[in-house]
């Protein structure tokens, strides 16, 4: 049995051969419903960890059990829903992502670039916003408005008391309980098969005496179609758990498979982390 160098990683020939499940199968879930989440090494090759296998059995148990495959994938990404964020998700699946630890005020610049590009540029994309505090949102919320009305949908997570009520061309309010480990993060994804980009950011713990501006992040981004949906599809499936019925439409790109990002992308988006490094430390 072949095994991956990363760690204890399974292949995908690993995982059919432990549940019973056709690789031809597994492959289908993954397009179909974002199900299973694989790693991806740099060549692009899949590897799942061990909560892959249980995940998958699973599903199977309650497909046995007479549950459409559909519901029986969202019941089991639920279940562990608690646990996931849109950071941890992208660490664990994406392990060459570089975290970087940056000030609020260069994760501000750079969420900011990102949603300028996103309403200047990109077609009718699906965009997501973690804000944290409903006062954070509504310092932002105009610049959302205008994001909005171009994208295919645009939600927005805060510990709001009562979002506001679904309306076409408006951000989709998703107000988060109190344990969510989103109220930790700052999340901004704009997902567009012409301009993909997102940011994930968790804040370190013990700031409370800090200046709001030196708030201090542990963050990702990246420009990688596959990464950009991948965190795109986690934060729709949190979304589907905090607020459902918040989708006016199936969201087709979610299913879809993007191209791999190209080597000179990627050596433009290393350049660009390590300048983002730089400038942050010199604040």
């Amino acid at each position: 049995m072949e095994r991956s160098p990363h760690g204890h990683l399974l292949t995908i020939s690993d995982l059919s051969e432990r549940t019973g499940v056709p690789p031809g199968t597994l492959r289908s879930w993954e397009s179909r419903y974002g199900f299973p989440r694989p790693v991806r090494l740099a060549g692009g090759h899949r590897r799942y960890a061990a909560a892959d296998v249980v995940a998958v059995q699973e599903v199977c148990r309650h497909r046995d059990a007479g549950q459409m495959l559909g519901a029986a994938i969202r019941r089991v990404s639920a279940e562990s829903l608690q646990a996931r964020s849109v950071f941890a998700e992208l660490r664990r699946s994406h392990p060459a992502l570089v975290s970087q630890a940056l000030t609020k005020s260069s994760v501000l610049a750079l969420s900011r670039a990102i949603e300028d590009e996103c309403c200047a540029q990109a077609q009718a994309p699906v965009i997501f916003g973690g804000f944290q505090r409903a006062r954070f949102l509504r310092a932002s919320r105009s610049r959302w408005v205008e994001l909005a009305r171009t994208a295919e949908a645009a939600v927005v997570f805060a510990d709001l008391a009562r979002p506001a009520a679904l309306e076409p061309g408006q951000p989709i309010e998703v107000a988060l309980p109190h344990e969510a480990p989103l109220n930790r993060e700052w999340v901004v994804v704009c997902d567009a098969p012409d301009l993909p980009a997102c940011l994930a950011a968790v804040e370190r713990p013990g700031q409370a005496g800090v200046a709001d501006g030196l708030r201090r992040f542990d963050a990702v981004w990246t420009v990688d179609p596959r990464v950009v949906r991948d965190a795109s599809r986690v934060a729709a499936a949190l979304a589907d758990e905090y607020r459902p019925g918040w989708r006016s439409s199936n969201l087709a790109v979610l299913n879809e498979e993007p191209p791999a990002a190209s080597a000179d992308l990627r050596r433009a988006s290393d350049l660009m982390t390590r300048t983002l490094g730089y400038l942050d430390s010199a604040r």
